[in-house]
């Protein structure tokens, strides 16, 4: 993909060009998108695929709550409800997926292409809004902010309308005026404009009548935000050029405090969610490898998972946004 460090000239696009978030929605979710083909597991690996102990976690915070049923947008070929299943088969499942149910799942866990009207229970998205498309917005060498466009074959960006101009939703400024404010001075510097990942999990938080909304994602906050974007790409368990060929997953950070904000939701790092949920990466006691050898081994195995769930620079720095509705007791509160 052509860069844009040094910032690009502010001329309009050709129409052939659309706007990154269209065509980033199309390359993941179009009738032949990414998301609609493959399967996430085999291009990069999530919490849930990293240990049988993040499932874990939620199934006892889901129990904690007093709630019975669990929904997992974004839900990839089921294997979170899969293991929540085999630890609580009393659980109600029901997995929320652009793609069509996976050959083998439980029927015990049900499956939907489309959100559901209401939910009583526990809601989460795993790695789900640095998935949902948005607008990329850079300042141009006139010093203005533009909306960028991308040509999908050839990965060529080139900057479209001012954001000041009438054609362009003056929500995208104002988002940018409060959550991401561009240096002008600096050509090149860029934002994605996350009002849409608000908009969607707003959705979803608005459909649960009683019980907790819970998105854990990759993601920064207004005072550590990246001054050139996050876009990435993956394929095949490593990162990649970013394309929106529909031929790799796209991907970028969340601006997690905006979708706080948006629906009264409080942030918890995921190393200390799980912690106050069980998950410790403490080794076990050396003296029973003699006493106990095999259950020294199993602990020393689960030990090693969940400090990598947990873990500084990794999976222990996803945020989770933590919504609860109605009487429910915050499952994270200290």
């Amino acid at each position: 993909m052509t860069s844009t460090s040094l910032g690009m000239p502010a001329v309009p696009p050709p129409t052939s060009a659309p706007p990154w978030k269209n065509a980033w929605d199309e390359a993941l979710y179009g009738a032949r998108g990414f998301f609609r083909r493959e399967a996430p597991a085999a291009h990069f690996r999530t919490s849930v695929h990293a240990s049988p102990l993040f499932a874990r976690a939620l199934v006892r915070l889901v129990r904690d709550a007093g709630l019975d049923t669990v929904v997992d947008i974004g839900a990839g070929r089921g294997e979170l409800l899969v293991a929540m299943h085999e630890l609580d088969p009393g659980l109600d499942l029901l997995g929320v997926e652009v793609a069509a149910r996976p050959t083998g799942l439980p029927d015990a866990v049900a499956w939907t292409t489309a959100l559901p009207e209401s939910v009583e229970g526990l809601v989460v998205a795993n790695e789900w809004l640095d998935n949902i498309p948005c607008h990329v917005v850079e300042v141009g060498e006139d010093g203005v902010r533009h909306v960028v466009h991308v040509d999908p074959a050839s990965g060529e960006e080139s900057l479209g309308r001012p954001l000041d101009h009438d054609s362009v939703p003056p929500s995208l400024a104002a988002w940018c005026d409060r959550w991401w404010p561009l240096d002008a001075g600096e050509p090149g510097v860029r934002a994605e404009v996350g009002s849409t990942r608000e908009a969607a999990w707003a959705d979803v938080v608005g459909r649960v009548t009683r019980g907790i909304a819970i998105a854990v994602d990759y993601g920064h906050l207004a005072d550590a935000r990246p001054p050139f974007g996050s876009l990435r790409s993956y394929r095949d368990g490593a990162e990649v050029d970013v394309a929106v060929d529909g031929s790799r997953d796209v991907t970028a950070h969340v601006a997690v405090d905006a979708v706080a904000d948006r629906v009264g939701a409080s942030l918890v790092r995921q190393r200390e969610a799980l912690g106050r949920l069980g998950v410790s990466g403490a080794r076990p006691d050396l003296a029973r490898a003699t006493s106990d050898p095999a259950g020294y081994v199993a602990d020393l195995a689960a030990a090693s998972e969940a400090a990598e769930l947990t873990a500084a620079g990794g999976l222990g720095d996803f945020w989770w946004v933590v919504t609860t509705v109605g009487d429910v007791r915050h499952p994270l509160a200290g």
